[in-house]
């Protein structure tokens, strides 16, 4: 045990940092910061590098792209040139006419606040998932990345370390236990730590720098 706290601390001290930070997005339950988390995770559930995708999620911030108001309103070619200097290219046209949509549909039925489709879900996670993966392009991989970014202002879906989190957890010979890992994370975010877990799933490197500092 006491080793296996060591190996996460060493992971949280250098892969500590959820993506939306990375991204830029200053998460708060509010809904310009959800909307933008929401198209995070339609980037990040991509077959591409997180990279890129979150170079992208900052592309489209700096476009003015940055609550569904205005995205929904940008024309598609406006969506894609912004996409396209994020780098997300092989997606880029798909996904300008996904984000269009998805804006258009969290306008309309939700009045372009996230918090109302989590009223509607009444504090059931399966709900939250079952409402987020109606956006187009936000399928189960999408719909668990925006919750276990969202844990820490929607508290009602934490503890949340999706598959992505447990995948890193078992390179890194930890338990595939969510109690257990947070319980080994102590006052840890937990999304911070699923975040620093996914890194490890998605990188091999990372998993192997924690277990190689951690003794």
């Amino acid at each position: 045990m006491d080793r296996q706290r060591r190996v996460v601390r060493e992971l949280l001290d250098a892969h500590g940092r959820t993506y939306a930070d990375e991204a830029g997005i200053r998460l708060r339950d509010t809904p310009q910061p959800l909307y933008r988390l929401l198209v995070l995770a339609h980037l990040l559930s991509a077959r591409i590098r997180a990279s890129v995708a979150l170079a992208t999620a900052r592309a489209l911030h700096e476009a003015g792209l940055r609550d569904p108001h205005r995205m929904a309103e940008a024309d598609w070619q406006e969506r894609v040139d912004a996409l396209g200097r994020g780098g997300y290219r092989r997606y880029d046209e798909r996904t300008a006419t996904q984000l269009g949509e998805a804006a258009e549909l969290l306008n309309e039925r939700w009045g372009g606040d996230l918090r109302r489709l989590r009223r509607e879900a009444d504090g059931k996670v399966s709900e939250l998932r079952h409402l987020l993966q109606e956006f187009p392009g936000i399928g189960p991989a999408g719909a668990d990345i925006f919750l276990r970014e969202a844990q820490g202002v929607w508290p009602e879906a934490a503890p949340c370390l999706d598959a992505k989190a447990l995948q890193g957890a078992e390179r890194l010979n930890l338990p595939k236990d969510t109690e257990r890992l947070v319980e080994l994370a102590g006052d840890t975010d937990p999304a911070v730590l699923a975040a620093a877990l996914v890194r490890a799933a998605v990188d091999k490197d990372v998993a192997e720098d924690a277990m190689r500092r951690a003794g």
